[in-house]
C-alpha cells in the first residue's frame, strides 16, 4: 500500500476523471492526513498525543486496517516535509468531497491542534487558512472549532 500511496501523490496533478475511483480514494487519503499531519506539525511541542489525534481521526474518516494507516501517516509526514502549498491537497477535497465531509476535514483538523490541551498560534493560523482554500464558512469553521474543544474537554 506504502508504494501505491506514493505513486497516487506522484500523480496528484493527473485529471481526476482518469483515476480510478480506488486512487481518487487514496488521493483523498492522503490529501486528509497531510494537512492533520501540518497540524501537528505546526505546533513546537508535537508529542504523542497529536499523533494519536491524527491517527483516531484519520480511523474516523477512513475504514482502513490498523497497519494501513499507520504506512497512510508515515507516507503524510514524508509528503509534508516536502509540500509548499495546500492546493493540491485541497482542491482534490473540493472536487470530491462534500460542504459536510469538508467540514468534518477542518474539525479533525481542531481536533488535532486540541489534542495536547494547548492552542499554539500556529495552528490557529493554518487551520483557519485551510478552511479558507476548503470553502467552508466562518459559521462553519466556528462550528467545528467549538465542537472539537468541546471534545477535547477544553470548554
Amino acid at each position: 500500500m506504502l508504494r501505491t500511496l506514493r505513486d497516487i501523490f506522484d500523480s496528484f496533478t493527473a485529471i481526476a476523471e482518469s483515476q480510478s475511483p480506488q486512487q481518487l480514494s487514496h488521493v483523498l487519503q492522503l490529501a486528509t492526513a497531510v494537512l492533520l499531519v501540518d497540524v501537528m506539525r505546526a505546533d513546537a511541542d508535537m508529542g504523542d498525543t497529536e499523533r494519536a489525534a491524527v491517527l483516531a481521526s484519520l480511523g474516523s474518516k477512513f475504514a482502513l486496517a490498523d497497519d494501513e494507516l499507520a504506512r497512510l501517516l508515515e507516507l503524510a509526514e514524508d509528503t509534508a516535509k516536502t509540500s509548499h502549498d495546500y492546493h493540491r491537497f485541497t482542491s482534490s477535497m473540493n472536487a470530491h468531497f462534500t460542504q459536510a465531509q469538508k467540514i468534518q476535514v477542518v474539525e479533525y483538523m481542531w481536533q488535532v491542534a486540541y489534542a495536547d490541551a494547548h492552542l499554539d498560534a500556529h495552528e490557529n493560523h493554518l487551520i483557519g487558512k485551510i478552511a479558507g482554500l476548503l470553502h467552508v464558512t466562518h459559521g462553519e469553521y466556528i462550528g467545528a472549532k467549538m465542537r472539537a474543544k468541546e471534545a477535547a474537554g477544553l470548554v
